[in-house]
């Protein structure tokens, strides 16, 4: 690194304010000119950075193509296995309909209870790109193995071990795409997670309707199927660069440099943010010296900022699966089926459902980094709560035309998936991924995955027998309900973090969480309600988090 010695001097003065790098008589013009294109060109960037971020991106894709095979296969896989009455194609009532939830649960309870906690030695032992590669390797074999099962628990086994590529590969990209972006477009640039999340779910209903026709092979084949983005993954993920603060953290600065230096569209940009990142990271490894992994992990409740770090992110991923969406990614076409349409009308009702979330997920990109990410979530679950109520009420219709019955109910999920993606669908995953320190990033990160699977396990393992106790009204009443609970939780624990870099955030939760929730309902909800409600206008309060702005301030903290 000695040859890089002058470029690190000048660095590290862009470092100190790199909002007033203007003000650096060291800079030579080159240097200048790009500092200046980076600040009036908010997405420049070389192409690898693109190239490694849409990649990664794809990896989400698998989650969401796993997640709409069994949603077109439950009309049909539950009949194969004898489950399932062979006219009607209703699950049976009782133990049956228990045995559809948990193969349709399995993948999520194996990802949050097993594969997001085999995430730190695998990224330990063999970095980002190689955890992602063996993920990838397990999430291309077991949907092929899915297609070939021979009975419900032989579906059973290959969908446990998929789920622990699932949750291993969640809790490692986001990681991978935050460390690799720059802080201006770090939100819009991790929210391509969001975004192919929702690709891959459209495209997964793409598949279900292509394969609709093709008799007792169609579940087999909307099953398969999901094996295409983790092939694409596995083999892409060879031309991106590590992440240079994984090679940071192992000591390999000679080669985290090089990497950023793939990353950013100038030396002096790969050198600001190097040494800004290496500056934060020093400081980060003398608290945490001599700790292990389990240590970590504990740090994430003992520790004040990364347990309230904690906080946040576990309520956004909690209250992702409190608010519903699920039960339409996961049941749609059962749900739109059992409200009179026929099955392949069901499939393109989802289709339908697939679409709206891919193009309502689009202007988020450019809202997170400017409207931020608590505002987007406060604004969307009241909508949601409204919506999901609404479609459930519709379900009581009895009357009128076939239309009449059904198309109430196709709107209102429609206006819900609008709400949800320009909402909590973007923000759980990003969010989860920059709030938690260097040193505890895959602790936190799996924690919050574990979270986020679990919960959608048991929520997918439960709602085909509470469509029976309580009917398909109740549990969307229910749902509706716990919108709300998880709007409060959010205007409670979820603090704005956009625009900040990755190492900025220990500021923001150096705040106690009791004058956090002190200061957000008596300042803050005042002045929201006089502001937006009555229309009046008053001062926008001061905020009781301020931005760093310098590095040392950093350090002598």
């Amino acid at each position: 690194m000695t040859e890089h010695a002058a470029l690190f001097g000048r660095a590290a003065l862009v470092a100190r304010d790199p909002d007033k790098f203007d003000t650096v008589p060291e800079l030579i013009q080159r240097e200048r000119d790009a500092l200046s294109y980076e600040r009036d060109h908010k997405w420049h960037g070389p192409f690898m950075l693109w190239y490694s971020i849409s990649l990664c991106a794809i990896g989400a894709a698998t989650q969401g193509w796993d997640q709409t095979g069994s949603n077109g296969a439950n009309l049909s896989f539950p009949q194969e296995f004898g489950l399932a009455n062979p006219e009607t194609g209703e699950v049976n009532p009782g133990r049956d309909e228990w045995v559809v939830g948990v193969v349709n649960a399995i993948i999520f309870l194996t990802a949050g209870l097993v594969g997001a906690f085999i995430v730190d030695p695998l990224n330990y032992y063999f970095g980002r790109r190689g955890e992602i590669f063996i993920t990838a390797c397990c999430l291309t074999a077991t949907p092929i193995g899915s297609a070939f099962a021979k009975s419900w628990e032989g579906l059973f086994a290959a969908r446990f071990v998929m789920g622990i590529g699932i949750g291993a590969k969640n809790a490692t990209v986001p990681i991978y795409s935050a460390e690799m972006a720059p802080a201006r477009i770090r939100g819009a640039l991790v929210m391509f997670w969001q975004l192919w999340v929702v690709a891959g779910i459209f495209l997964g209903f793409c598949a279900n309707v292509i394969v609709k026709d093709t008799g007792r092979i169609s579940w087999r084949l909307q099953l398969g199927s999901a094996f295409i983005p983790s092939f694409l993954l596995g083999i892409g993920i060879f031309f991106c660069p590590e992440s240079p603060r994984w090679l940071m953290k192992h000591n390999k600065h000679a080669k985290g440099f090089r990497s950023m230096m793939r990353l950013r569209a100038d030396p002096i940009i790969a050198a600001r943010d190097f040494y800004y990142s290496y500056v934060i990271y020093e400081e980060e490894i003398k608290v945490a010296r001599g700790s292990n992994y389990f240590t970590r992990l504990w740090d994430c409740f003992a520790v004040p900022r990364i347990r309230r770090a904690n906080y946040g992110a576990s309520t956004v991923m909690i209250a992702q699966q409190m608010c519903g969406i699920n039960i339409i990614s996961f049941y749609s076409s059962t749900i739109f089926r059992n409200a009179g349409y026929t099955a392949t009308e069901a499939l393109y009702a989802s289709l339908g459902y697939g679409a709206i979330q891919v193009v309502s997920t689009i202007p988020t990109l450019f809202l997170i980094d400017t409207k931020g990410r608590r505002t987007l979530t406060l604004l969307t679950f009241p909508g949601m709560c409204i919506f999901l109520l609404a479609g459930g009420l519709s379900l009581l219709n009895t009357t009128g035309s076939r239309a009449e019955k059904i198309g109430p109910v196709v709107l209102f999920v429609y206006l819900f998936t609008i709400c949800y993606s320009l909402g909590e669908g973007p923000v759980a995953f990003q969010y989860s991924a920059e709030v938690f320190p260097t040193i505890q990033r895959e602790q936190g990160m799996a924690w919050a995955v574990c979270i986020n699977n679990t919960f959608a396990g048991v929520l997918s393992l439960t709602f085909p027998r509470m469509q029976t106790v309580m009917t398909a009204t109740g549990a969307f009443g229910f749902y509706a309900g716990l919108n709300l609970i998880a709007w409060f939780m959010i205007f409670c624990f979820v603090r704005e973090t956009k625009q900040l870099t990755l190492e900025e955030l220990d500021q923001v939760f150096s705040v106690p969480t009791k004058h956090f929730i002190s200061h957000e309902l008596t300042v803050s909800l005042p002045y929201i309600l006089k502001r937006y409600i009555l229309r009046r206008k008053v001062a926008k309060p001061p905020q009781i988090i301020e931005k760093e702005e310098k590095v040392e301030d950093v350090l002598a903290s």
